[in-house]
């Protein structure tokens, strides 16, 4: 018996010293167990937890996107000023104002928010407390006063709408600040536009893990189904206006897998049609050359004589790029915000002006 166990031993010590100098089980993996060359991950000081009274702290690494008194990271689906009312902790739904979203688009993520639902409650169902989380505009969490008050289990709070209702109801009593803390995925397109890889989320109410990685079945509707279609793989966040004055505070984003300039982060953002439809038109150069500048949804797409269509995305308020050809536009406005021309900068070429000519 005895020497069986030292065999045994002899064994698994004889496997452990594969693994570490073969690099672990898995052959192509770059780094050997333990290896101390091996990079560490970047540090980040955590978030803070919140009370009733006071917000917590984001973590360091955070984009920021409401902390209270300044709505500058948020427009209306239209790109104009948003038209909730704005407290030094909290904003507020206005009835009949409509959504509000950012201008920055985010993909895979990390949300935090906070929110508050009516107190006292006045309504009943999907009448009481109604708001909702849209993650890139287009997949709900529902927000909703699910406190001791029934509705159809796929529309109540922490629901991804119309899809699947929360693991538990973890609503605290309305007039009650509230957490939702969220990991989404976005779906993946190939090059022809076609899904490859449905989105998933992981929802977390005050705490409590309510949807565990989920596939979302597409775009989430009231009493509909509709399949996936293409779209961005960054697209703007947004909150609902339902006609119920729900607050929010307390609202940060990271991008997964990391936020910020060493990873290569660009910024695209999405100005609505207040702006994009003062840069749609026809541009000339001095030479008779022109760039057509098309708006189609959220996006601008310039082409050229000969050339095909292609997106661009704005990293300002004037300055766009492509990612699929190496080209930097630059808008020319005037104090009004209206364009009198174009810079277009190809392959590094130089830059080149245009007129905007209608």
């Amino acid at each position: 018996m005895q020497s069986v166990m030292v065999m045994s031993f002899f064994i698994v010590l004889f496997s452990c010293f594969q693994m570490v100098f073969a690099g672990g089980p898995d052959q192509n993996d770059e780094w050997r167990i333990h290896s101390w060359e091996r990079p560490r991950p970047p540090v980040v000081i955590s978030a803070s937890a919140s009370t009733q009274d006071e917000p917590g702290r984001p973590p360091s690494d955070a984009i920021v996107l409401f902390e209270g008194g300044d709505l500058s990271q948020w427009v209306s689906q239209d790109g104009s000023e948003p038209k909730w009312n704005l407290e030094k902790n909290y904003v507020e739904t206005v009835q009949g104002a409509g959504y509000i979203r950012t201008i920055q688009g985010f993909g895979d993520c990390q949300l935090h928010l906070e929110f508050m639902t009516p107190y006292p409650p006045k309504g009943k169902s999907q009448g009481r407390g109604n708001s909702g989380v849209f993650l890139m505009g287009i997949y709900e969490v529902q927000v909703l006063d699910s406190y001791e008050n029934k509705t159809y289990a796929d529309g109540q709070c922490s629901a991804v709408y119309g899809q699947y209702p929360p693991e538990v109801n973890s609503s605290r009593p309305p007039g009650e600040w509230q957490t939702y803390d969220i990991i989404f995925k976005a779906p993946r397109f190939n090059d022809d536009k076609e899904l490859v890889k449905p989105a998933y989320i992981t929802v977390f109410q005050n705490g409590v893990l309510t949807q565990n990685h989920v596939e979302i079945l597409g775009p989430t509707n009231w009493c509909s189904r509709t399949p996936y279609s293409w779209h961005p793989e960054k697209l703007p966040l947004a909150l609902q206006d339902h006609g119920n004055p729900v607050r929010f505070r307390n609202i940060w984003v990271r991008e997964l897998p990391a936020t910020g300039e060493p990873y290569g982060y660009r910024k695209e953002l999405y100005w609505g049609d207040v702006v994009l439809d003062k840069y749609a038109g026809t541009y000339e150069s001095e030479n008779g050359s022109k760039v057509v500048m098309t708006k189609k949804g959220r996006l601008l797409y310039p082409s050229f004589p000969g050339s095909g269509e292609h997106p661009i995305f704005a990293e300002s308020k004037t300055r766009f790029y492509s990612k699929f050809v190496n080209a930097e536009y630059e808008f020319v406005v005037d104090d009004d915000g209206n364009p009198t021309g174009l810079k277009v900068n190809v392959t590094s070429g130089g830059w080149a002006e245009y007129e905007k000519i209608d």
